[in-house]
């Protein structure tokens, strides 16, 4: 036994984080969502939700600083409100863990993302006003909050958001780094107090941290030859297939 896991399921947790990993450092997101996704496939989702708590805190922190900590805390301030609802919403909704039926959970999350990004792909190009800003980051915090709080996941809101307003790929990685990242500690905290971290689950969750940041290590020179165009794509494409699984995942069982 690895981690209280039979070795080939360990393997297949290390293969799924590292290529998480690889997909985060190349488009700045997606770790928390393909682990989920991953892990899920066999492992509980309760078990898979702790597994990417620490490689997510410790993934954001690269991904946060990469530009130094003077444009992430740029960064902070900037998104200040977006940051502040996600926090809020991740602490209210982690309780709700054990209480939301998974299938519901896995449906809530990719259904409308899978509306969004497949619009996107089509053409129907979303770009928001400015004077809309303020309640679209209130609206867009809350909504990723609460997905983060009962699933870890609260990327995809916040992605649409950024997209929404045509951030450009520099400035929309380093911001999801930093929102990431903040939200990533408030999981990390409502989680050991609701018992999804715990002595068991926490060194399994800490093995993982290897091969995501590897991954991440390796997904950053990728980033880096991305026009772009190709970044956007590639972060819309990426985004569709992870939400057509949950919802694949939610309809079959």
């Amino acid at each position: 036994m690895v981690f209280g896991l039979d070795p080939h399921l360990f393997a297949a947790a290390f293969g799924v984080a590292l290529f998480a990993g690889l997909v985060k450092g190349a488009l700045g997101f997606a770790m928390p969502l393909i682990l989920i996704s991953g892990l899920s496939s066999f492992l509980t989702t309760e078990l898979a939700l702790a597994g990417l708590i620490l490689s997510t805190l410790v993934t954001n922190v690269a991904q946060a600083f990469r530009q130094g900590a003077r444009a992430a805390w740029a960064s902070v301030v900037q998104y200040r409100l977006l940051i502040g609802c996600v926090v809020l919403a991740i602490a209210a909704s982690a309780p709700l863990v054990n209480v939301i039926p998974d299938r519901a959970m896995l449906l809530l999350l990719g259904v409308p993302i899978a509306a969004f990004t497949i619009s996107q792909l089509l053409g129907r190009q979303l770009i928001l006003p400015a004077r809309h800003r303020a309640r679209a980051e209130v609206m867009t915090g809350l909504a990723g909050g609460f997905f983060g709080g009962i699933s870890g996941v609260w990327g995809p809101p916040v992605i649409a958001y950024l997209l929404s307003f045509d951030t450009a790929k520099a400035e929309m990685v380093r911001v999801q780094g930093v929102v990431y990242l903040l939200g990533a500690a408030m999981l990390l905290a409502a989680h050991l107090g609701s018992g999804v971290l715990n002595g068991t689950t926490l060194p399994f969750s800490a093995a993982l941290v290897v091969p995501a940041m590897l991954g991440t290590m390796l997904g950053f020179r990728l980033q880096d030859r991305l026009n772009p165009d190709k970044f956007r794509r590639a972060t819309l494409v990426v985004l569709t297939l992870a939400a057509l699984n949950l919802i694949r995942k939610a309809l079959i069982g």
